[in-house]
């Protein structure tokens, strides 16, 4: 049973429609010299969104901050040199902002988008597709079961 008032199921069709219209808003931000997916949520949108703006330099910063269902401590896995000028930042979802805080101190020239964003981490990223109330939980499609063949 989960713990939280609203729970949102995204289908691969969902998740890549959302992908591509945030592509296609941060074509009006570009050019840009590289993506940075932040992983794991970010590198399929990632993938999608590089495909969009023709970007073939993909780096990944990783940063675990989810365990099971409950927001934990933020471990930083894997960091990426520079200050940022001129990449984009790609993650699925800003929550409370504590990835998005750690990445803007680690990249703070980059452009920060996400497809979904909560109220406590919406300032924290430039470019964002959806708004989503604070206490919904998504579940992501490659996190969800998959479908009976």
């Amino acid at each position: 049973m989960s713990n939280h008032p609203s729970t949102l199921t995204l289908s691969w069709a969902a998740l890549h429609r959302d992908a591509v219209i945030l592509g296609e808003l941060l074509q009006e931000r570009g050019p840009f010299t590289g993506i940075v997916a932040v992983t794991r949520g970010g590198m399929i949108p990632a993938a999608i969104i590089a495909g969009i703006l023709a970007v073939r330099l993909i780096e990944t910063v990783c940063i675990a901050s989810y365990d099971d269902r409950t927001q934990g401590g933020l471990q930083i896995l894997k960091a990426v040199p520079g200050d940022g000028a001129g990449w984009l930042v790609i993650d699925d979802l800003v929550d409370s902002g504590a990835t998005a805080q750690a990445v803007r101190a680690m990249l703070p020239a980059a452009h920060i988008a996400a497809l979904y964003a909560k109220p406590k981490g919406l300032a924290l990223v430039d470019t964002h597709v959806t708004a989503l109330p604070q206490g919904t939980w998504v579940v992501f499609p490659w996190e969800a079961p998959p479908p009976e063949a």
